[in-house]
């Protein structure tokens, strides 16, 4: 299996993509505002360079500043993000992820979400057949 450059990606540069992400697009100075324990302006600045060198982001002028956004879709981008996250934290076990989940939200789950959780393993087994 090809792994996305999306999983190559360091724990800022996720960041800023979320940010990205969430918001459409930002200029540097958005960006930084957001970012937990921002570096300074330059450094931001100097990122979102690289990342668009990288191919992550675009930018476009929008007069003295430029608005940078995203070269890949959010879903692409979140299921890039949960393979880093099964590889790194579960082995590659979507079913121990899972579990996990289930565990530190069992009680906020609401009667729906449990239903629609039910229907999908149960759809998972059918298609394992």
């Amino acid at each position: 299996m090809r792994e996305d450059k999306q999983d190559q990606m360091s724990r800022r540069e996720r960041q800023i993509i979320d940010i990205i992400h969430r918001r459409g697009q930002a200029t540097a100075q958005e960006v930084m505002e957001e970012l937990p324990d921002a570096p300074g302006y330059s450094a931001v600045r100097a990122l979102l360079r690289l990342m668009e060198e990288k191919g992550y982001l675009r930018h476009q002028k929008d007069g003295p500043r430029y608005l940078y956004q995203a070269t890949q879709a959010r879903e692409k981008a979140r299921n890039s993000a949960l393979r880093n996250l099964l590889r790194t934290f579960f082995d590659n076990s979507a079913g121990e992820a899972v579990a996990a989940l289930l565990d530190l939200s069992a009680s906020k789950l609401s009667k729906e979400d449990l239903d629609r959780l039910s229907q999908m393993i149960e759809k998972a087994r059918e298609d394992g057949r």
